[in-house]
C-alpha cells in the first residue's frame, strides 16, 4: 500500500533541505533519516515513521518546506498508520503529533464548547526517535508570551532546536527544568489562553468569550503574576564563552564560517539569544576596526599571527590605562616587522677588557682636558667599525629580492638611548674616520639631543650596524632585537670580575659579557662566532686595530 509521507512538525516557519539521504527505489526503516532541515532557529534531520521502500520524490536539495508539505511516496511494508495525516488534520496544532500521544487528549472535544483558557503545551515532533536535553528554559512563570515565541531550547544527537509556543497567552506552569530529557509529547508547559480553544480541540468554533470561572481554583495566583512581570526578559547573559551563548546552529554556523567566537558578540535577541544579524554587525566592525587600524595590528596580530586575547583587567582589581607615546607607537611596530621578519639567532661570548678599561681610566685626564667624557661607548663604536670593513657581510643589507645582499662602504653605526619617551637611536656617521675623542664628543652631544626631543631625521637614519649597551644598569645577557634592515646588533652587558685560567693559574678579569643577534638569512653561525671572537681579541689589546 502506497502512502504519501509529509513534513511533520519542524517547529519553526520553515526549513532549507541541506542534505538529503534516500533516492527512489531506496529500502528504509521506521526512524531512518530521510533529510536535513535547516531553519533559522534549527537543523535537524527528519525520520521516516515507518519502514518500506521508496516510490517517489517529491523533494530536491535546496526546496525550502514548511508543516505538512509532500516529501515522498512510500510503499509501505506494514499496516498503514495515522501519523502522516496528523499534520493536515490539525495544522495548528503544537501537540500530540505521534500517534501514542494522540490517545491521551481524548477528552479535550468536550472541553471546547466551554472555551477552556488552560492550554497544555507537549513536546512537538523533534525528528528523532529517542530524547532531547533541555539546555534553555526560556521564560517563567507569569511570563506573557507571543504565539511562535521560543519556550525552551532542545539538543539531542542530531540537532540543537528551539520549542516555540503555539499561541500567545500567560505561562501558568512551568513542568519542565534545565538538563531534563524530553521526547514527543511530553508535557513541558501549561499557557494560559485567553479565548483560544485547547490545541487538540478539534473543533474550530472554540472562540466564544473565555470562561474564567472554569479555572478559578488557579486562576487567582496566576493573575498577580503577570501583573509583577509583564513582559519576557530581552536582555544579553554575561557569557564568557560559547558553549554558555545562546544561539540556534545556524548562527553558530554562520560563525564558524566568518571564524567568530560568539563569546565576543552582543546579542539583541530575545532572551540575550544572538541572532544572524548580530554576527554580521561583529564581522562588519572587526573589519572597520582593522581598516582604521592598521598600525594597531603590529602589536596586536598580523602575518595569520592569532591577536592576543582582550582582557578585563578591571574584573580583578584597580587598574589605570596610560597612553603609549608616539615614539612608543612607531617603535613598537618596528620592533615587531623585525621581529616577524627576520629569523633571529643570538650570539653569546665575553671579552676581557681588563686592559682596555685601565687604558680608558689612564686616559681619563686626557679626555677631560678635550671637554668630553671617555666611556666604553666609544672604544665598542672604535673596534666594531673595524670589524665591519675586516667582516662586510656584517655591513650589509638583504636585497628586498632576497637574491643578494648589499654591502656598504661607509661605517655608520647607530647606538641606542633610553629616553622618558621611548628609545632611540641616533646615528654616528662614519665612525671608521673619526678618533675616540670625537666619538665620544658625538656619542653624547646626540645622546642628549635624544632626550631632549632634538635629533633631526638625519641623525636617526643610515645606519649599518646597531650597538644596544646596558652594561650601565646591569644584568648578563639578553638578546637584542636586529633593527632591520640591519643585519646584526650588539648587545653589551653590565663587566663583572671573573676568574679567568691563564694556563697556570686563575686570574681576575674584567669581563664584558656580549651578545649578538643577527639575520640568519644572510649572516650563519660561524661567521657569527668568528665576529665575537675578533671583537673580544681587539677589546683585549685595541693594538690590533693598528697592524
Amino acid at each position: 500500500m502506497s502512502e504519501l509521507i509529509r513534513v511533520p512538525d519542524i517547529g519553526s516557519g520553515e526549513g532549507e533541505i541541506i542534505e538529503l539521504f534516500v533516492k527512489v527505489g531506496d529500502r528504509i526503516e521506521a526512524d531512518q533519516s530521510l533529510l536535513t532541515l535547516e531553519s533559522d532557529k534549527a537543523s535537524m534531520e527528519i525520520p521516516a515513521p515507518k519502514a518500506g521502500v521508496i516510490k517517489e520524490l517529491k523533494v530536491k536539495l535546496g526546496d525550502r518546506l514548511k508543516e505538512g508539505d509532500e516529501l515522498l511516496v512510500l510503499e509501505a511494508e506494514g499496516a498503514a498508520a495515522a501519523a502522516p495525516e496528523a499534520p493536515a488534520a490539525a495544522p495548528a496544532q503544537a501537540a500530540a503529533p505521534a500517534p501514542a500521544a494522540e490517545a491521551a487528549p481524548a477528552p479535550a472535544p468536550a472541553a471546547a464548547p466551554a472555551a477552556a483558557s488552560v492550554q497544555d503545551i507537549h513536546v512537538p515532533d523533534i525528528g528523532s526517535s529517542g530524547k532531547a536535553k533541555i539546555i534553555e528554559v526560556l521564560v517563567k512563570v507569569g511570563d506573557t508570551v507571543e504565539a511562535d515565541q521560543s519556550l525552551i531550547t532542545l539538543e539531542s544527537d542530531k540537532a540543537s532546536m528551539e520549542i516555540p509556543s503555539p499561541a500567545a497567552g500567560v505561562v501558568e506552569e512551568v513542568l519542565c527544568k534545565l538538563e531534563d530529557e524530553v521526547g514527543t509529547g511530553d508535557l513541558i508547559f501549561k499557557l494560559k489562553v485567553a479565548g483560544a480553544a485547547p490545541a487538540a480541540a478539534p473543533a474550530p468554533a472554540a472562540a466564544a468569550a473565555p470562561a474564567k470561572a472554569e479555572a478559578a481554583p488557579a486562576a487567582a495566583p496566576a493573575a498577580a503574576a503577570p501583573a509583577a512581570a509583564p513582559a519576557p526578559v530581552a536582555t544579553a547573559p554575561a557569557a564568557g564563552s560559547n558553549a554558555k551563548v545562546h544561539a540556534g546552529p545556524a548562527v553558530r554556523q554562520l560563525a564558524r564560517e566568518f571564524g567568530v567566537e560568539l563569546g565576543a558578540v552582543a546579542a539583541t535577541g530575545p532572551h540575550g539569544r544572538i541572532l544572524k544579524e548580530d554576527v554580521q554587525v561583529y564581522v562588519k566592525a572587526m573589519m572597520q576596526k582593522a581598516k582604521e587600524a592598521p598600525a594597531a595590528a603590529g602589536a596586536t596580530g598580523g602575518a595569520g599571527i592569532p591577536p592576543i586575547p582582550a582582557v578585563d583587567f578591571s574584573k580583578f582589581g584597580e587598574v589605570e590605562e596610560v597612553a603609549l607615546t608616539r615614539l612608543m607607537q612607531v617603535g613598537a611596530a618596528n620592533l615587531h616587522r623585525s621581529w616577524l621578519n627576520v629569523p633571529h639567532v643570538t650570539q653569546f661570548d665575553s671579552a676581557d677588557i681588563t686592559e682596555l678599561e685601565a687604558f680608558r681610566v689612564a686616559q681619563k685626564a686626557v679626555a677631560e682636558k678635550a671637554g668630553v667624557k671617555l666611556t666604553v661607548l666609544p672604544l665598542l663604536l672604535k673596534a666594531c667599525a673595524f670589524l665591519l670593513k675586516e667582516l662586510p657581510d656584517f655591513n650589509s643589507s638583504l636585497a628586498p629580492s632576497g637574491k643578494a645582499i648589499i654591502r656598504k662602504k661607509y661605517v655608520h653605526i647607530g647606538f641606542a638611548v633610553d629616553t622618558p619617551d621611548g628609545l632611540l637611536v641616533p646615528v654616528i656617521k662614519n665612525v671608521d674616520q673619526k678618533s675616540l675623542l670625537q666619538l665620544a664628543a658625538e656619542a653624547a652631544a646626540l645622546a642628549e639631543k635624544a632626550r631632549t626631543k632634538k635629533l633631526s631625521a638625519d641623525e636617526m637614519q643610515g645606519a649599518c650596524f646597531t650597538i644596544s649597551s646596558l652594561g650601565h644598569i646591569g644584568g648578563t645577557g639578553f638578546t637584542p632585537i636586529v633593527n632591520a634592515p640591519e643585519v646584526a646588533i650588539l648587545g653589551v652587558s653590565k663587566a663583572t670580575m671573573q676568574p679567568v685560567w691563564d694556563g697556570k693559574a686563575f686570574q681576575p678579569k674584567l669581563m664584558l659579557p656580549l651578545s649578538l643577534s643577527y639575520d640568519h638569512r644572510v649572516i650563519n653561525g660561524a661567521a657569527a662566532a668568528r665576529f665575537t671572537k675578533r671583537l673580544g681579541d681587539v677589546l683585549g689589546d685595541i693594538r690590533t686595530m693598528l697592524l
